[in-house]
């Protein structure tokens, strides 16, 4: 009989369930996660679901691991997202780096807890080819898979359900694009899934526009997060919008993660300075000339980025102001 598995038709036999075609093809069926005609497949069932003729399955990979003992982590300053206790305020992607062992080495660099990861077919030509949780271990940082590339609301829920199931992880990023020259968020779709996920258990961490009333929307569908861009994704720009970042800061009552946009290490510290939870970035590591050195640097931009903002800044004058007494001047 025949089936689509990851748009490919294949002819199999007709006695195989999903756990031995897994096994048929070269996977290990404890790290990936099945859709078979847009339901999930549980994995404690893959031995007795039966495949049928013109079936579709998706299969994607693992990307679940971590540790989630709050209680473990013991802090001055630490980043809190919905009950989860983090070191650090940085978070860095897994994308556009050489090779998974430049994007391990950036991560013992920039001495994160989380990363975020993509959720994506695998290669069932190819089963052999590496993972990413061979190089980074996932019982060492906190993956968080997201929705990268979906532009609607139902591809985006899709996507984070395979990510429970392969993973077991309720804490989640979610991003829906409007579309693909700015990468600029699609804010309804998001307000609508943010709301859907959070009633099936996600604890949802939002990438948003830097618009602040549609920010609070986001906030009251029950996001955990709020992450407004700094600029559109991959342009290292900067935050191109401070005034309505801070307006964000002040209204939202869960941390708010500048997302996007962040070139260097000044952008970095500009976004801690205003009030900013924590920091998301990629490309600003991922394409530097030097990935580890970007990402020592980073780790050092947020922390004093944080110091900065806690010490509380002088405030600004419009002429000048001497800082030694004029008294007793010969």
């Amino acid at each position: 009989m025949n089936i689509t598995i990851n748009g490919e038709t294949r002819e199999i036999d007709a006695s195989l369930s999903v756990d031995g075609l897994l096994r048929d093809i070269g996977l290990d069926p404890t790290k990936v996660a099945v859709e078979r005609n847009l339901e999930i497949v549980p994995k404690s069932t893959y031995a007795e679901t039966a495949l049928s003729d013109g079936d579709k399955l998706e299969v994607v990979h693992f990307i679940g691991g971590g540790t989630s003992d709050s209680a473990a982590i013991e802090v001055d300053d630490p980043l809190v997202i919905a009950g989860q206790t983090f070191r650090s305020r940085l978070i860095i992607g897994t994308g556009k780096y050489v090779d998974y062992e430049i994007n391990r080495q950036a991560c013992v660099a920039a001495d994160i807890d989380m990363i975020t990861v993509a959720v994506r077919r695998v290669n069932v030509l190819d089963p052999t080819q590496p993972l990413l949780v061979d190089s980074i271990d996932p019982k060492k940082y906190t993956y968080l898979p997201n929705t990268a590339g979906c532009f609607t609301a139902d591809d985006a829920v899709r996507t984070l359900r395979l990510a429970r199931e392969a993973g077991g992880w309720d804490l989640v990023k979610l991003e829906i694009l409007g579309e693909a020259r700015t990468l600029y968020p699609m804010m309804p779709e998001t307000i609508e899934a943010t709301a859907k996920l959070t009633a099936e258990g996600f604890k949802v961490m939002a990438y948003c526009s830097d618009d602040p009333i549609l920010c609070k929307r986001v906030e009251e569908a029950g996001a955990v997060a709020i992450m407004p861009l700094g600029a559109p994704i991959g342009s290292g720009l900067g935050l191109q919008n401070p005034v309505n970042i801070r307006l964000i800061i002040e209204q939202t009552e869960v941390p708010v993660i500048v997302d996007a946009g962040v070139g260097t290490a000044s952008d970095a510290t500009i976004a801690m300075e205003l009030g900013c939870d924590g920091v998301l970035m990629n490309t600003a590591i991922a394409e530097a000339q030097n990935p580890i050195q970007m990402a020592q640097a980073m780790k050092h931009a947020v922390k004093a980025g944080r110091l900065a903002y806690l010490a509380g800044r002088m405030s600004r004058r419009m002429y000048a102001d001497p800082s030694s007494p004029i008294a007793g001047l010969i």
